[in-house]
């Protein structure tokens, strides 16, 4: 366990999750560059998320407007992973080609 936001993460967790088939992963990301790759910072977690990603039937990615440009270290995965995204503003045009070939599901929070 991560003392500082009580992560779980490493390999323990790793085998742990690949036991289960879930129908939903829902993660949150650091950020997302502009072709698309979903960025984070923590390599363990990313690990972890990455295995929920492949034992999950349908993936939701939950980032706010922030995350669009933002740069981080450790390359998750791609925007043309996720299912759904959820996120407080529609995105930018520049990742709406990485959504819509993907056949992701964009939902806006209302104010």
């Amino acid at each position: 366990m991560r003392p500082r936001d009580r992560g779980i993460t490493g390999e323990a967790t790793i085998d742990f999750m690949r036991q289960f088939r879930v129908d939903y992963g829902i993660t949150g990301i650091s950020g997302i560059d502009i072709d698309g790759t979903l960025l984070d910072f923590d390599y363990q977690e990313v690990r972890v998320v990455q295995t929920i990603m492949s034992q999950a039937r349908h993936f939701w990615l939950a980032a706010d407007h922030s995350k669009f440009g933002r740069s981080a270290m450790v390359e998750l995965g791609h925007l043309r992973q996720v299912d759904a995204l959820f996120t407080d503003r529609r995105p930018p045009e520049e990742w709406r080609a990485h959504l819509e070939e993907g056949g992701v599901r964009v939902v806006v929070a209302d104010a």
